[in-house]
């Protein structure tokens, strides 16, 4: 009996060690390659990179500015498996909702405030909360999330995301691009007034944006 015992310990012990080891291979082969030197970027690439709002890579729409990081403007970031987006959102400016396929997203408030922030689950329970200055919040890698300026001065917030190139999917732009059959079954409404809202949609990413009921509190 007692080398029975033994056995099925060790047996229970290596098939512990197995799941984990099938985990944990699932976790490499899900992120960025693992770096194979000490600076792919090269030992003459510049590893800081100055005034990101004016040299990054600059989007601006009516509910703010979008100012990243890429390989292109910043090589020091290929292979290192991880990038930075500022974010200078106007009162009731929105970050509409959108997911980043391949990246994890860990996000900052440096300025202004509150941020509203939210995430859906794959359940489609929604998860909010405000920030101020200081605060932090994580969005899951693929999950949909967004940010909202509920202050009354522009609000800046700093992301950091787990991915050289995390992608950006934007719900509304997605769910458009679904044949009008389709989406008409989904949300159970009659193609002809689906196609009014298609018609009406533009099809550029428009990654901020103003909330049209929103109304900033008093200064």
């Amino acid at each position: 009996m007692g080398s029975k015992g033994h056995h099925s310990s060790m047996m229970m012990i290596l098939w512990v060690m197995f799941v984990a080891f099938l985990i944990m291979s699932m976790k490499v082969k899900a992120a960025d390659p693992d770096p194979l030197v000490d600076f792919p970027a090269g030992p003459d690439a510049p590893f800081t990179f100055h005034d990101i709002t004016v040299n990054g890579v600059v989007t601006q729409t009516s509910g703010g500015t979008r100012a990243g990081l890429s390989p292109e403007v910043f090589p020091a970031s290929i292979g290192e498996g991880i990038t930075s987006v500022k974010f200078i959102l106007v009162p009731c400016g929105v970050n509409v909702p959108h997911t980043h396929p391949r990246a994890t997203e860990v996000l900052n408030v440096v300025e202004g405030g509150p941020l509203l922030v939210g995430w859906v689950n794959t359940s489609g329970v929604l998860q909010t909360d405000e920030l101020n200055v200081g605060d932090v919040a994580l969005f899951p890698r693929g999950l949909l999330h967004f940010e909202q300026n509920k202050g009354n001065t522009n609000c800046t917030f700093i992301s950091a995301l787990n991915s050289q190139n995390p992608g950006v999917l934007n719900a509304g732009q997605a769910l458009f691009a679904v044949p009008n059959g389709v989406l008409a079954t989904a949300l159970n409404i009659p193609s002809p007034i689906l196609q009014i809202f298609k018609n009406d949609f533009s099809p550029a990413l428009l990654q901020t944006s103003i909330l049209s009921d929103c109304n900033p509190p008093p200064v």
